[in-house]
C-alpha cells in the first residue's frame, strides 16, 4: 500500500526570496518528497511550504530545509505580523493515505531528535505528537515568541522534548508536530459586499456569533445586538427567543431544550457567570473544527467567505457549502461556487461526490475520477479558476503503469511480441479487472431503473465494490510484469564465495516468493470479481444479462490464469510450509471460483 504523509514547515522569512530559495532547494534535492506549494508573505514576513510523499523523503526534506533556514534565517532580525519563535517556526505532520495520525507522530517525534541532535536546536513536539497535555495547544507553546524564550527555556516546565535547554539567538526553537489536514476553501458569493460574506461566516464558524434581533433587512447582521441583564432580570437564550428571569431558570433551559450546560457555554466564550452585566449574548455556529471570516478580492471583483476546515472528518466541504447555499438565499446572497485554496485529499472530494450522486439519485459506483468530477461540478470549483484534479486532489489514485496506460492495440501488440512479459499474469488481471467493470456496468443499469427500486441499494453496493476491484486489477497489469526484478537483481548477486552462494540463494528464495505472492492477489480478487457478478446476475437488467455472463467468464479466466502463474513460482520455492499453505489456499479459490462460474452460467442460460 503507497503511502503519502504532507509537511508543512513555516519559516521566518517572506520578504527576501534570495534566502527561501535555498531552503526550497535543499527541498527539492531530496529525491521521493515533492515540493507543491509554496505561500510567502510579506506583511507576515513567513512562508508556508508544502511537502508530499512517503514518509522517509518527507522527513528528509524537512530535516534539510530546517537545516538550511537555520543558516540563512536569522530570528534577532525577524518582524512580521505573525507570532513566530523560530526560523522553522512550525512543522507538521499531515497524514493523507496509507498513514495514520500515531505515524505521524512517531514521524515528528524522530524529526525532532535529529534536529535536536545533529542542529543543537531546541524542539518541541506539538498538537496529535505533544509528549506533554499542556504542549497541545501551538498558541500556548508559542506565547511570549521568540522574545519569551531567554526566560522561557530556563524554566524546568519548558524544558525542549529534544535538544538543548538554552536560547539559540539566531534560530530560536523549532516545534514539530502532527495534526489533521487542514482544507484552506472559499465560497463565492454574487456580491462584493465583505459584510455579506462576514455575516454568513459567522453563522457556519464554530466560534459562533453575537446573537441579534429584529433585522432592518434580511441581513442579520443589521439586527440589534441581544445584551444579558441580570439586574433586570433578563437572561435571553441564544438559541431561540425565550427570555428567562435568572441564571438556574436559563441554565433549565438550555439543559432541557438543546441539552447544553448553559456555564460551558459562557465559557466556550470566555464570559464570567458573574460578571454578564450588559455583556453580549453569543451563540455558536453550525460546525465544528471550522473557522471563516469574510473578505472582498478585487480581481475577482466579489465577496468570499474564506473557511479552514481543520478537520474534514469531522466537517465536510460540502456540508459548509450547502449551509452557505441555504442561508444565503434567506438573506438574498447567491453562492456562485467555491474555490480550494492548494490542495485536498481525495478522501474528502470523494466524500463529497458520493454526496452529490447520492442526492442526486444516481449510483456512487462509478470511476474515481468520475466521481471526483461530479463533486467539481456540484461544488462550483471551476468557478473562478481552474481546478485540476491531478495538481489539486491529494492522493489522487492515478495509474501510471505503462501496461495499463497503453491503447489497446499497443497493448495487445506488445503481449504478441517475443518478450516474456507481459505474459498470463498481466493478461489475467486485465481480464479480472474487465469482469468487474462489466459487473459495476450491469449493476449501474440496473440501478437507473425506476422498476428495479428493490434492488437499488444492493446494486449500488456492488458496483461500489466493483470499481475499488477494477482499479486494483489494473494496478495488478503492470505490477505483475515487475513482479520478478526481485528475483532478477538476488540472481545478480555474485556468487564466488560459499557466504556470497547461500546469501544469493536466500534472496532469490525471497525474490520468488515476493513474485508469487503478485498473482496470488490478483486471484483473490479475480474471486472477488465473480463474487459480485453472482450477486447481480439473478436481480438484474434483462437486457443486461449476456454482459453479466461475460463478466463471469472473464473473471473465471483471471482467476484461473493468476493461478496458474501462482504454481508455476512454487516449483522454485524451498520453503515446504510456506508452498504447502499456498497451495492449499489456491484449491480453495479453485473450488469457489468453479461453483460460482458455474451458478453464473446456469442463471445466464436460464434467461437466454
Amino acid at each position: 500500500m503507497n503511502q503519502i504523509v504532507e509537511c508543512v514547515p513555516n519559516f521566518s522569512e517572506g520578504r527576501d526570496m534570495s534566502k527561501m530559495e535555498k531552503i526550497l532547494e535543499a527541498i527539492r534535492d531530496v529525491a521521493g518528497a515533492e515540493l507543491i506549494d509554496v505561500d510567502p508573505g510579506a506583511e507576515t514576513n513567513r512562508t508556508v511550504v508544502t511537502i508530499v510523499g512517503a514518509p522517509e523523503p518527507v522527513k528528509e526534506a524537512a530535516f534539510q530545509a530546517i537545516a538550511m533556514a537555520a543558516q540563512v534565517i536569522d530570528m534577532r532580525e525577524h518582524s512580521g505580523a505573525h507570532a513566530r519563535h523560530g526560523a522553522t517556526d512550525v512543522c507538521p505532520f499531515v497524514p493523507v493515505d496509507g498513514v495514520t495520525m500515531e505515524d505521524c507522530a512517531r514521524f515528528a517525534a524522530e524529526l525532532g531528535e535529529r534536529v535536536g541532535r545533529e542542529l543543537g536546536i531546541p524542539v518541541y513536539l506539538y498538537d496529535q505528537a505533544a509528549k506533554r497535555p499542556e504542549r497541545r495547544s501551538l498558541a500556548d507553546v508559542r506565547r511570549g515568541e521568540y522574545e519569551a524564550l531567554p526566560d522561557k527555556l530556563g524554566k524546568p516546565e519548558w524544558e525542549p522534548d529534544f535538544g538543548p535547554a538554552e536560547f539559540i539567538p539566531q534560530t530560536g526553537v523549532v516545534t514539530i508536530g502532527a495534526r489533521e489536514f487542514l482544507i484552506a476553501y472559499n465560497v463565492n458569493l454574487n456580491t462584493r459586499y465583505k459584510e455579506h460574506a462576514t455575516d454568513l461566516a459567522f453563522d457556519i464558524r464554530e466560534a459562533g456569533r453575537i446573537v441579534r434581533t429584529d433585522p432592518k433587512t434580511p441581513i442579520y447582521m443589521s439586527g440589534r445586538i441581544v445584551r444579558y441583564e441580570p439586574s433586570k432580570g433578563i437572561w435571553p437564550c441564544a438559541y431561540d427567543d425565550t427570555i428567562c428571569g435568572s441564571f438556574d431558570e436559563l441554565a433549565a433551559h438550555y439543559q432541557d431544550t438543546y441539552g447544553l450546560n448553559f456555564a460551558e457555554e459562557l465559557a466556550f466564550f470566555d464570559q464570567d457567570p458573574e460578571n454578564l452585566e450588559r455583556a453580549y449574548v453569543q451563540k455558536r455556529g453550525l460546525f465544528k473544527e471550522c473557522r471563516a471570516v469574510g473578505w472582498v478580492i478585487p480581481e475577482y471583483g466579489r465577496a468570499q467567505i474564506s473557511i479552514n476546515l481543520t478537520n474534514f472528518k469531522v466537517t465536510s466541504a460540502h456540508d459548509v457549502l450547502e449551509a452557505c447555499r441555504r442561508i444565503g438565499v434567506e438573506r438574498g446572497i447567491l453562492v456562485t461556487g467555491s474555490e480550494v485554496v492548494g490542495v485536498i485529499p481525495f478522501q474528502a472530494m470523494r466524500e463529497s461526490g458520493h454526496y452529490y450522486l447520492q442526492r442526486s439519485g444516481a449510483s456512487r459506483g462509478i470511476p474515481i475520477g468520475d466521481v471526483v468530477e461530479s463533486a467539481i461540478q456540484s461544488m462550483g470549483l471551476r468557478d473562478i479558476g481552474e481546478f485540476e484534479a491531478e495538481k489539486s486532489v491529494l492522493g489522487m489514485p492515478i495509474n501510471n503503469g505503462p501496461l495499463a496506460n497503453s491503447v489497446v492495440k499497443d497493448l495487445v501488440d506488445e503481449v504478441s511480441r517475443p518478450t516474456p512479459a507481459p505474459g498470463g499474469g498481466s493478461i489475467a488481471a486485465l481480464a479480472g479487472s474487465l469482469s468487474a467493470a462489466l459487473t459495476s456496468m450491469v449493476s449501474n443499469l440496473t440501478h437507473a431503473k425506476p422498476k428495479f427500486h428493490e434492488v437499488h441499494q444492493k446494486m449500488e453496493a456492488v458496483a461500489i465494490s466493483c470499481q475499488e476491484v477494477k482499479d486494483q486489477l489494473v494496478q495488478a497489469i503492470d505490477a505483475d510484469t515487475d513482479a520478478f526484478n526481485d528475483v532478477i537483481t538476488a540472481m545478480r548477486m555474485p556468487k564466488e564465495t560459499k557466504a556470497q552462494q547461500t546469501t544469493r540463494k536466500a534472496a532469490i528464495e525471497t525474490g520468488y516468493k515476493e513474485a508469487t505472492l503478485v498473482p496470488l492477489e490478483t486471484a483473490k480478487h479475480c474471486l472477488e470479481a465473480l463474487r459480485l457478478c453472482r450477486l447481480v446476475v439473478s436481480s438484474c437488467l434483462p437486457s443486461a444479462i449476456t454482459d453479466a455472463g461475460v463478466a463471469g467468464l472473464m473473471a473465471r479466466a483471471g482467476l484461473v490464469g493468476a493461478i496458474y502463474n501462482v504454481k508455476v513460482n512454487l516449483g522454485e520455492i524451498e520453503d515446504a510450509a510456506w508452498v504447502n499453505d499456498i497451495r492449499s489456499r489456491l484449491d480453495d479459490m479453485l473450488d469457489e471460483g468453479s461453483r460460482l462460474d458455474a451458478e453464473i452460467a446456469e442463471v445466464v442460460n436460464s434467461k437466454l
